[in-house]
């Protein structure tokens, strides 16, 4: 039986966890942590942790996992730069999934969307649009700035001078070393996101649309179980769906 808590459980994500972890029979939730709440006092519980909090709120969650040699699973983006350096030194300790989607079919997505830049090339101009709910707190979403990330790899571009945040005035001609990043807000999508490679004559469009939470927690849960038996270290979704 994998001994789990759930922080950050009062939000969407949070609650999804604990509705879906009813249909995980070798699961069970010893603790449900949110704002005010101790996670000290009940950690000792655990087997891992599945952070959905806040992004201020992570680092402190995974220190506290490093401490009492618990595994994590971290959800939560949002994270700058510095934050994320500072959680990832924890994987020398303990064992630990990071992943901007849960989704299998999203980390379908990752997959298809670096064979698709290996093998379309660079005469193909790229763009990625995202669209979620209008109460997300960050943008690009997390899951866009991974694609943003792969596309990066494979062009070899550093994304803090290709990246173009929307476009607006007299931009001049696009150039083939930009990637073009686009988020949309409204009303109460879960999630959406499309990678286009557009070239002179055609057109391919990788697209994903998620219409419930159900399938991230369920990700999430599955990284869970999965994690507690793997050895100190940085792992991701495609680890645990086998997809390197």
């Amino acid at each position: 039986m994998t001994k789990v808590i759930i922080t950050g459980a009062k939000g969407r994500m949070g609650q999804a966890l604990l509705a879906c972890a009813k249909n995980f029979p070798e699961l069970e939730v010893v603790g449900a942590i949110d704002q005010g709440d101790d996670l000290g006092a009940v950690i000792a519980r655990a087997d891992v942790v599945i952070d959905f909090s806040f992004h201020s709120v992570t680092l402190g969650v995974a220190e506290l996992c490093a401490k009492n040699k618990k595994a994590i699973v971290i959800g939560t983006t949002g994270h700058s730069a510095e934050e994320k350096a500072k959680m990832v030194a924890f994987k020398t300790q303990i064992p630990m999934v990071i992943a901007t989607n849960f989704s299998t079919g999203v980390n379908t997505l990752f997959w298809l969307t670096r064979k698709a830049a290996e093998i379309l090339g660079p005469a193909f101009d790229l763009e990625v649009v995202e669209m979620h709910h209008r109460l997300k707190k960050d943008a690009p979403s997390g899951t866009a700035t991974t694609l943003l990330e792969i596309l990066g790899d494979v062009r070899k571009l550093q994304l803090d001078k290709a990246l173009r945040h929307g476009r607006q005035g007299i931009t001049g001609e696009r150039t083939s070393g930009e990637i073009g990043i686009h988020a949309i807000r409204g009303g109460d999508v879960v999630g959406d996101h499309t990678v286009i490679f557009a070239s002179n004559g055609e057109r391919v469009e990788l697209t994903h649309k998620a219409s419930s939470r159900d399938t991230f927690a369920n990700g999430a849960l599955r990284a869970a179980q999965w994690l507690v038996q793997q050895k100190p270290g940085l792992y991701d979704m495609q680890d645990v769906l086998g997809l390197k």
